[in-house]
């Protein structure tokens, strides 16, 4: 995704660094898999399915980042699965 984003002059980053902080103490760091156009997280992933634990990860990926949509694409089925999450807060 990286390659092709890349090719068709989106900015992209790779491996985006995710700091969580709680009342200004750093409590956990993660990295999103793509940040496009500095506004949308966007993780490929592997799965039978999106569950409830995939979606709480990526809100709150979305709240530590204050950015407002993040999209989980799966090709883990026989046809990829798109979900759309927002951070409405």
């Amino acid at each position: 995704m990286f390659v092709e984003l890349t090719k068709a002059g989106i900015k992209v980053e790779q491996q985006f660094p995710i700091v969580v902080s709680y009342r200004g103490f750093m409590v956990g760091d993660y990295c999103a898999d793509l940040l496009v156009d500095d506004c949308v997280i966007v993780e490929p992933k592997y799965a039978e399915g999106f569950d409830d634990l995939h979606i709480a990860q990526f809100l709150n990926y979305l709240k530590a980042t204050g950015l407002k949509l993040c999209l989980l694409i799966n090709f883990g089925k026989s046809k990829i699965e798109i979900k759309r999450l927002v951070d409405n807060l």
